[in-house]
């Protein structure tokens, strides 16, 4: 035993090092730079694009190729994007990599994680990661094995216990040999699951990938029908039917959308980036900015994570030479105790360093037991909460001197000895968490903006309370003890009744969650520590503090790096500033998908040929919704959206799409009355578009303000530019006199219908959701 734990020489190392036996493991969420191209490059659209593309060369028509900067762009955005990721992922991982203290040749060293090999025998201490599976050679510990097996309830190991890798030590230490390391770790085999985040879709994200999937599912019958029909039984060229199908595809696949999202969701990451925020999922922002209720731990959310000892006191029973000696012995029991926490650097701090006991038995701290346990020869002792360690009779004389105190917001711990089977209380002590630096701002804003918090810690309800209320969280009288909660239903009760919760356990904080969840409420969950993260998982948005556990930062969405809670209201008006800009802008790009397969359906039906070609529609795709749809995307807005996107996007796409249906189809029909020529019908429907384009833009920026006005006025500006200068490239001919007068007649009309539509629009989803007109 003696031999093993001095650990490893050097020249074994160096042989388990040859035999690749090292503690390092590829991280598989990260992908190769070729991984990252290909994804990217080879996507069912980009099939579709390139297809497009070959056979607009074959043809010749060379100039019909305008769509493909977009798709170019696209491509290299996404690229740019996942590679930035990835190495910042890569940074990640090399802050995340772990010195241990490790044993070789008889003597301590501290090693990287990724260094450790096979046999191993290294320090695990509180608040560590079990870096491989181990089995413990000496020393005590209590385990939370919840990353690895769901189950909360911490696990005593002592000699000879398996400790599994990707678990957590939450109090004691042990000295432990390494059994399993890299690929054939515990961990490893169950492909990382435990720390891998795993994306929830947005609301956004699910509309969007809709949308796409009914075009790309309507994209491939229209087109080749179309092309069909073109050839064999309108009798046109080839030339004349690729042309003319591309126009019609390219119109109802949405190629801007997903590049306006990238770069928007882009921008705003780089934002809080700068401002050392860390988004594991660039969707998260988006669920933060629809929450309803922000669920906050006590310590390290509202309160930082250092304590101070405030008082200590003796029991009512108790003298002043009584409380003397008490000191003395509790000064022995926190030099002796292991636990190392910010509770005990506290009382380590308050109390110097003196002598230790002579003891026979420690047994550390755990959320379990709610105390820890130290043996002498002749006597037991015992620190933790009041609550659990004294009996009703002792705790009751005692009331009044701990309410006292946590009515001020204090946490009160008391140690106590064992005297026939009695526990006597020998003094108390009170502590007291700092309330984090902007704190009380940034729960003011929350409430300015709509969303309710709930506190839920694992410390006295009324403490907490008090917390709660210096912080100036509202209704935080109204608390209760989690303990008095017995089944689910009470706690789904409970969370429509209260707004502190104290003495929770970790798989309480997951029910209150979930309770709010199945109320229709989007929730979003901080913590810093173990405890936390089943709850955090369970959340909408999980919200991590930098200086709080690996595990922790692991399971959550969001990092806050530098621990400043105040970065919240960063992250919330970013992701509103998203939603509500995409929103708005989404309406743009969902008219032109609309309209073109309804158009497309139509040319169909009647057996005509698509008018438009992919050159025009690439003109108002330029102006009447690329250029102002990325302007808009960047302008200040932070107003909570709670209509859902689908249907606010269909409100303000569906009447412009009908509207200029109706006119290109009249446009069409008419020509043939005035005798206009198919090349004056095609530049006669941009023009169409052009209006109803502009006019749903003025729509959906209401009420106009000065940046409005100036998006505005330069999509009509380079909409006039791209038709007097470049009129060759976007295929924009000059047209008669009739066709002119046609075009102003349709146009007046469009504006009146659109506006008729709209309301019309409206007023159908205010019946249907039981609205007002005004909510719709």
């Amino acid at each position: 035993m003696k031999e093993e734990m001095n650990g490893l020489t050097d020249k074994m190392v160096k042989k388990r090092i040859e035999k690749g036996q090292v503690n390092f493991i590829k991280d598989k969420s990260n992908q190769s730079v070729f991984q990252i191209i290909f994804k990217n490059l080879f996507t069912y659209f980009n099939l579709i694009f390139g297809i497009l593309a070959t056979l607009l060369i074959m043809v010749g028509s060379y100039r019909n190729l305008t769509f493909l900067p977009i798709v170019i762009i696209n491509v290299l955005i996404g690229i740019y994007q996942q590679l930035r990721a990835k190495k910042t992922l890569d940074k990640l991982a090399l802050m995340d990599i772990k010195e241990y203290t490790t044993i070789r040749n008889g003597k301590e060293e501290k090693i990287l994680s990724t260094k450790l090999v096979l046999g191993d025998v290294i320090k695990i201490e509180n608040g560590q990661q079990i870096p491989a599976d181990a089995v413990v050679l000496s020393g005590e510990a209590y385990v939370n094995e919840s990353l690895l097996t769901g189950e909360v309830d911490e696990i005593k190991k002592v000699k000879d216990s398996e400790l599994k890798s990707g678990s957590y030590i939450v109090a004691g230490s042990v000295i432990a040999k390494l059994t399993s390391v890299g690929k054939n770790s515990y961990i490893n085999k169950l492909s990382e699951k435990a720390k891998e985040i795993k994306e929830k879709k947005t609301e956004m994200a699910n509309a969007i990938e809709k949308i796409v999937l009914v075009s790309g599912i309507a994209v491939l019958p229209i087109s080749i029908t179309l092309v069909y029909q073109s050839m064999y039984v309108n009798n046109y060229s080839f030339k004349t039917a690729i042309t003319s199908m591309v126009g019609a595809t390219i119109g109802m696949i949405p190629e801007g959308l997903y590049l306006l999202v990238t770069v928007a969701l882009a921008i705003s990451a780089m934002n809080l980036g700068k401002k050392k925020v860390l988004l594991h999922d660039m969707r998260s922002i988006e669920t933060l900015a629809r929450i309803d209720v922000l669920c906050v731990d006590k310590t390290g959310t509202i309160t930082s994570n250092k304590m101070n000892v405030t008082e200590v006191f003796g029991a009512k029973k108790e003298t002043n030479q009584d409380l003397k000696q008490a000191k003395i012995i509790l000064k022995k029991y926190i030099n002796t105790i292991t636990d190392t926490n910010i509770t005990m650097d506290a009382l380590k701090e308050f109390v110097g360093i003196g002598e230790k006991f002579d003891f026979e038995k420690i047994i550390p701290f755990s959320s379990k037991n709610k105390c820890s346990i130290i043996k002498t020869k002749t006597t037991t002792y015992k620190l933790g909460a009041p609550e659990f360690i004294l009996d009703k009779e002792t705790l009751e004389e005692n009331k009044d001197l701990i309410s006292q105190r946590t009515k001020e917001g204090e946490r009160v711990l008391v140690l106590i000895e064992e005297k026939n089977k009695k526990n006597i209380p020998i003094l108390f002590i009170a502590l007291v968490n700092e309330i984090r630096e902007n704190a009380t701002k940034i729960f003011k804003y929350f409430y300015q903006q709509g969303i309710d918090i709930k506190v839920i810690s694992g410390d006295n309800p009324e403490t907490v309370s008090k917390v709660a209320e210096h912080a100036h969280i509202k209704n935080s009288n109204k608390f209760i003890d989690a303990t008095e909660l017995k089944t689910y239903e009470e706690i789904k009760d409970a969370v429509n009744k209260y707004t502190v919760f104290g003495r929770v356990q970790p798989e309480q904080k997951q029910q209150i969650v979930r309770a709010l969840k199945e109320n229709g409420i989007k929730v979003a969950m901080t913590g810093d520590g173990v405890n936390d993260i089943l709850a955090m998982k369970e959340a909408d948005c999980s919200i991590a503090m930098g200086e709080g556990s690996d595990a922790a930062r692991q399971a959550a969405q969001v990092v806050l790096l530098d621990s400043d809670f105040s970065k919240m209201e960063d992250i919330v008006y970013e992701g509103r500033k998203d939603i509500n800009n995409i929103t708005r802008s989404s309406s743009l790009f969902l008219y032109k998908n609309i309209f073109s397969f309804m158009l497309a359906t139509f040319s169909i039906i009647m057996v005509f040929n698509y008018p438009i070609h992919s050159t025009q529609l690439a003109l108002i795709s330029m102006c009447n919704i690329g250029i102002p749809s990325f302007l808009l995307a960047l302008e200040p807005n932070e107003t909570k959206q709670d209509k859902k996107f689908i249907s606010q996007v269909l409100i303000n796409a569906i009447p412009a799409a009908i509207t200029s249906f109706i006119a290109v189809i009249s446009m069409i029909y008419f020509s043939k009355l005035f005798n206009i020529n198919q090349n004056e019908v095609g530049t006669a429907c941009v023009y169409l578009l052009a209006v109803v384009g502009f006019n749903t833009l003025i729509y959906i920026t209401r009420p106009l303000k000065k940046y409005h006005i100036m998006v505005f006025a330069i999509g009509i500006g380079v909409a006039i530019f791209s038709s007097f200068f470049l009129y060759d490239i976007f295929e924009i001919n000059d047209i008669s006199l009739k066709a002119a007068a046609l075009c102003v007649v349709f146009s007046f009309s469009q504006i009146t219908i659109n506006r008729g539509l709209s309301y019309i629009t409206k007023l159908i989803y205010a019946k249907i959701n039981n609205k007002k007109l005004e909510e719709a």
